[in-house]
């Protein structure tokens, strides 16, 4: 069964951050997911637009870049215009007064819109959204670090977006919590992607290609 994996660069090894991008892409992972966090809408500080741009010219593979900012209609065009046709931008919803004003300059910039749904956003709150988006990031954790435990009634709410994704065209992506038990529970019932972060990933004393192949084997 094929699914996307995507690397957490949050979680990286900054101290040799070029090298880190070269051994996960000759690991085989399929994208890089950049976690952009404000210190406002999120209670913590994680990657800067230079980090984006750095990892954007480090490598041909997408990006996908999650916006924990509040209003990022303000400054959208900054991460738009350093990004490529393929990539993607999510925002949250609940950090927009105007959210949909939000995902169209991200369309009409040639990327791809998406929105960031937390533990305690109902999919009713975002059904219209759904419409205009191509892909939805559950956060399967509350935004803002890493190494949070899984709420478990997050699987309702993935369940309910299954039943709409196709009639809707949009792709389902996992975040927060990503353990082995969640990938072979939820790529079979239509999870498009997942982002990988020390459960899986980082920190290990395999290599990347080790654990993305033993990844990618879970339901073979």
């Amino acid at each position: 069964m094929k699914f996307e994996l995507t690397a957490s660069m949050m979680c990286a090894n900054y101290g040799n951050l070029e090298r880190e991008v070269r051994e996960l892409e000759a690991g085989g992972i399929d994208s890089f997911h950049i976690d952009i966090m404000d210190g406002r809408y999120v209670p913590n500080f994680a990657m800067s637009l230079n980090d984006m741009i750095y990892i954007r010219s480090a490598t041909k593979l997408p990006l996908d870049v999650h916006l924990m900012l509040e209003h990022p209609n303000n400054n959208i065009n900054l991460f738009i215009d350093n990004l490529r046709e393929g990539d993607t931008i999510y925002i949250h919803p609940e950090a927009e007064y105007h959210p949909s004003t939000t995902l169209q300059k991200i369309i009409n910039g040639g990327l791809v819109p998406g929105i960031a749904i937390n533990p305690g956003t109902s999919v009713e709150t975002v059904f219209e959204m759904l419409r205009i988006v191509k892909k939805v990031l559950v956060m399967a954790v509350n935004p803002g670090n890493a190494g949070q435990m899984f709420m478990p009634y997050v699987g309702e709410k993935i369940n309910r977006l299954l039943e709409l994704k196709d009639e809707m065209d949009f792709e389902i992506y996992w975040d927060g919590a990503c353990g082995a038990d969640k990938i072979k529970t939820f790529a079979p019932k239509g999870i498009k992607g997942f982002v990988l972060g020390t459960t899986l990933l980082f920190g290990k004393e395999k290599s990347y290609g080790e654990c993305i192949r033993e990844i990618r084997e879970l339901l073979d």
